[in-house]
């Protein structure tokens, strides 16, 4: 028979540094339990024990401790992401019915060698799991030791038996106690024989086995006159470290090798504690369930569904009345709009419907795809935006499930069907690509499995419905949901079709005058550096930058000099080829990106139509792709140059409206600062009144270099900025940067006393909001690395005021767009940047759109401070940003 007993804090510790940090979604730590779970499986695979515990240290002091005042001394507690691990891992193996043995004034190595000691008396073999080597001097015949190792997520164990502790050692494994008792043990401090290190004392155990042995005739050992002078002086020392380093079998515990048989987990019970942890893999991976008790009412059953394909005109009418009488259905649908699947009844039901076999397919489209019929998707602005291709309404749409689970969780990055069926259900679906694949409902194809996956689909989305709208109201996310986000897809997807106009002529003009530029600069590097080289390879630019030119290197890499922005930036002055190349850099990355990357996806109407995506950051602001339109420069000549292709078509202008400063506006509302309050209300230039407190000086007098270092610290603060970074980038010793944050917080001591509280309240409740509920959760503060924490209290910093300000260009979008049809305009909205809206309309509109937008823009929330947005029409983009 044989017993497997696990050394549980060493076993949790290898797992919490060799596991990536793992957080639920309320941002508790779980990646020592799950590697801990996991090691704990493979080991069953690999050993099938017959019987299996595990134990643990207590904080009470031992009797070592009591021996030895320094025993262990050196040692930090563990760090608070692991320590709130260790009572949800007892939870888990008390659920797994593994029995777990520790004892006050006993260390757990103790009650492992008890438990040995013990098998062996009853005739079991016993293999002890740990990552230590302490327990190596319990290896006998009968006891074998896994050593455990964790490395970026992978395990790996080491068996020693007697035999291979003899080829390691040199001895047998006993005497590692022996060999701790001459050189010591850095890790429990035990102090072994001062100057005795590890080769002289392996060399003293192999050759004479024993501290008895060796102080039996110290002057007779077969050594240096310089050791054996250590030796005898350190004779008390060895003997007590001997005592320290000896485990001790005789744990006055209650314990049996029969009491410790393996039993079948309380599935149950197991299933609900791996649920809360998110440990879905493992669920699957141990069969579990929740039982007829545990389960959830909303949890989809994919077999289960109730699938059917509509061919007859007849069936299609049927369903349609059906589908009216519902509170809702589910909708997918292709992106040719060829097939859709609608599942009902909660889910319970699904049927799909294809345009090639089912006559009177556009009827049913119309019927569908109208207010009477109210509809929960999946990514509801994608498929409005074919709706809209098609003529088809958008209205009636109740529930996008992806902008849901986005809202819920804004950090995990995707939110694709398959990936939320396991994050909330734990179970696996079918992939969407089985239905989306461009042949799977072709002629040739047997659509029966694509058919049954997107039925599959339909019902959890049906699923995720039930699932998630109770979670929104719970965490107060209603208004923000169906009063904002929701109701703007439809306003996204109009803006994309409406698309920019671009300038076709004058854009290639521009890659020509870039051009032009760009070999002007290659010749001028090639001259300054005095041969030709690949300007693009960084170990070629490096090589003549700091070996041929000989400026000093700033930072390095694995394959050489770095040469990146930064690195540049600080080599500006040092020569001039640093300024060409970075001129070139600029030049190169606007042709490849903008001028010919632009010019590929100009669509046939001559407008290039941007996707706006509404489930990325996790701020809550949009994003732009293909192409991104947000990230052309603002700032620059060229920048500005680029934005002269986006223009209206004849007799059409663009508006554009900005809100100025909306970020710091916002810092004064949440922060309550009643200085920065005051200079908002009285329309005071925000910089140039912190430059007159940070440098001392009238408001008159502010010169522009003071203003711009304002500027500076008045942005940072809102990112979290440091007294290093705020030097960097306003090229001033941290010194000065340091008394310019003092200064400031002086003069703006709300603003100082608002960072200390949103941090310290982000740690208590475990996220930060916007003012209109928005949520980032933030485990990142309870982390032991400062790295890590000093991003989350950043993050604390700033997101409540980005997200609000993300927040308020959406609800202006709604407002100025549900203006517009209110008052009949043909203007339409075809742009969003960040802080500012763009409007294509007619001349005549011009003066009616800019006051209009301006007004919905100023009016869109009651703050402390009043918000401004300037809006100007032109004939580009450029000319209407003013």
């Amino acid at each position: 028979m044989k017993l497997m007993v696990i050394d549980g804090n060493s076993l949790i510790n290898r797992a919490f540094y060799g596991i990536r940090m793992l957080t639920t979604k309320d941002g508790q730590p779980t990646n020592a339990v799950y590697g801990f779970v996991n090691i704990l499986l493979k080991l069953l695979d690999e050993e099938k024990p017959d019987a299996l515990c595990v134990t643990f240290d207590r904080k009470a002091p031992t009797f070592r401790h009591l021996a030895y005042e320094g025993y262990k001394a050196q040692r930090k507690g563990m760090p608070d992401e692991l320590a709130a691990q260790l009572p949800v891992l007892k939870d888990v193996l008390a659920a797994m019915n593994i029995p777990r043995y520790e004892l006050d004034g006993w260390e757990a190595d103790d009650l492992i060698g008890t438990i040995a000691a013990r098998d062996t008396a009853a005739g079991w073999e016993t293999v002890i799991v740990t990552g230590d080597k302490d327990s190596l001097q319990l290896v006998t015949d009968s006891t074998r030791v896994k050593l455990v190792s964790t490395r970026m997520g992978q395990t790996t164990t080491k068996e020693m038996t007697p035999e291979t502790f003899q080829e390691t050692y040199g001895f047998a494994p006993i005497h590692i106690v022996d060999l701790k008792a001459l050189m010591g043990d850095t890790s429990d401090n035990i102090p072994g024989v001062k100057g005795i290190g590890e080769k002289t004392a392996m060399d003293l155990i192999q050759r004479y086995q024993s501290v008895e042995a060796i102080y039996a005739d110290v002057e007779g050992v077969e050594a240096k006159p310089a050791v054996k002078k250590k030796l005898a002086e350190g004779e008390e020392q060895a003997r007590m470290s001997y005592d320290l380093a000896t485990i001790r079998c005789d744990a006055p515990i209650d314990f049996s090798p029969e009491d410790a048989r393996r039993r079948e987990p309380d599935g149950p019970a197991l299933y609900e504690l791996f649920l809360t942890l998110e440990f879905n893999k493992l669920i699957d991976k141990m069969g579990l369930s929740g039982g007829p008790a545990a389960g959830r009412a909303d949890k989809p059953a994919a077999g289960a569904v109730r699938q059917e394909r509509v061919t007859d005109r007849v069936r299609m009418a049927e369903l349609v009345e059906q589908w009216r009488r519902e509170p809702w259905v589910a909708v997918l649908a292709l992106p040719s709009l060829d097939v859709v699947a609608v599942a009902w009844d909660g889910g319970a039901r699904a049927a799909l419907c294809a345009a090639d076999r089912l006559e009177g397919y556009n009827e049913l489209l119309r019927a569908l795809f109208s207010g009477e019929i109210q509809k929960v998707s999946h990514n509801v602005k994608d498929l409005m935006h074919l709706l809209l291709d098609e003529g088809l309404s958008t209205d009636g749409f109740c529930f996008d499930t992806a902008l849901a689970a986005y809202l819920l969780s804004p950090t995990d990055g995707s939110y694709e069907l398959e990936k939320l069926g396991i994050t909330y259900f734990n179970q696996e679906f079918p992939k969407a690509k089985e239905y989306l694949a461009p042949d799977a409902f072709g002629p040739l194809a047997d659509p029966a499995g694509p058919a049954e996956a997107m039925c599959a689909h339909a019902a959890l989305a049906a699923a995720l419905y039930r699932a998630l709208a109770p979670k929104l109201e719970e965490l107060d996310m209603h208004e923000l949901y169906y009063g904002l986000e929701l109701p703007l897809c439809p306003v996204l997807a109009e803006m994309e079709r409406a698309g920019m106009l671009v300038d076709r002529r004058a854009l290639a003009d521009f890659g020509i005058l870039l051009d032009g530029r760009i070999q002007a600069d290659e010749a001028l590097i090639y001259e300054l550096a005095g041969e030709e080289f690949n300007i693009n390879s960084t170990q070629q630019f490096g090589r003549i930058l700091f070996d041929k030119l000989g400026l000093p290197p700033v930072k390095k890499t694995k394959t050489g000099y770095s040469t990146n922005a930064d690195v540049l930036e600080k080599l500006r002055d040092k020569h001039p080829i640093v300024e060409a190349v970075l001129d070139y850099r600029q030049l190169a990355k606007l042709k490849s990106t903008y001028v010919d990357g632009l010019t590929k996806v100009i669509a046939a109407d001559g407008r290039i139509h941007t996707s706006f995506q509404n489930t990325v950051t996790a701020t809550g602001r949009l994003s732009s792709t293909e192409p991104n339109l947000q990230n052309i420069p603002v700032r620059t000549e060229l920048g500005a140059e680029l934005r002269k292709m986006f223009v209206a078509p004849a007799g059409r202008v663009l508006v554009d409206a900005d809100y100025s400063q909306i970020e710091l506006r916002l810092l004064a509302h949440i922060a309550g600062d009643e200085h920065m309050i005051a200079a908002f209300r009285t329309g005071e230039d925000i910089h140039t009144v912190t430059a007159s407190q940070v440098f001392g000086v009238p408001p008159e007098q502010v010169t522009h270099e003071m203003r711009r270092r304002a500027k500076a610290v008045n942005f940072g603060i809102v990112y979290g900025i440091s007294d290093f970074s705020l030097s960097q980038d306003i090229g001033v010793t941290r010194a000065e940067a340091k008394a310019y944050m003092e200064k400031y917080f002086e003069k703006y001591s709300g603003v100082h006393a608002y960072m200390t509280q949103v941090v310290e309240r982000a740690k208590a409740d475990g996220y930060v909001s916007t003012l209109m509920g928005r949520r980032r959760w933030l485990p990142e503060l309870k982390s032991s690395n400062f790295n890590l924490r000093s991003f989350g209290e950043r993050v604390a910093l700033n997101m409540p005021i980005q997200g609000t300000a993300a927040d308020l260009i959406k609800k202006a979008m709604l407002r100025v767009d549900g203006r517009l049809r209110r008052e009949g305009l043909e203007a339409r909205l075809v742009l969003q940047v960040h802080d500012e809206l763009i409007v294509e309309c007619p001349e005549g509109e011009a003066e009616q759109v800019q006051r209009l937008l301006a007004e919905e823009m100023e009016h869109v929330a009651e703050l402390a401070v009043p918000l401004t947005a300037e809006a100007h029409a032109g004939k580009s983009w450029a000319e209407a940003k003013g």
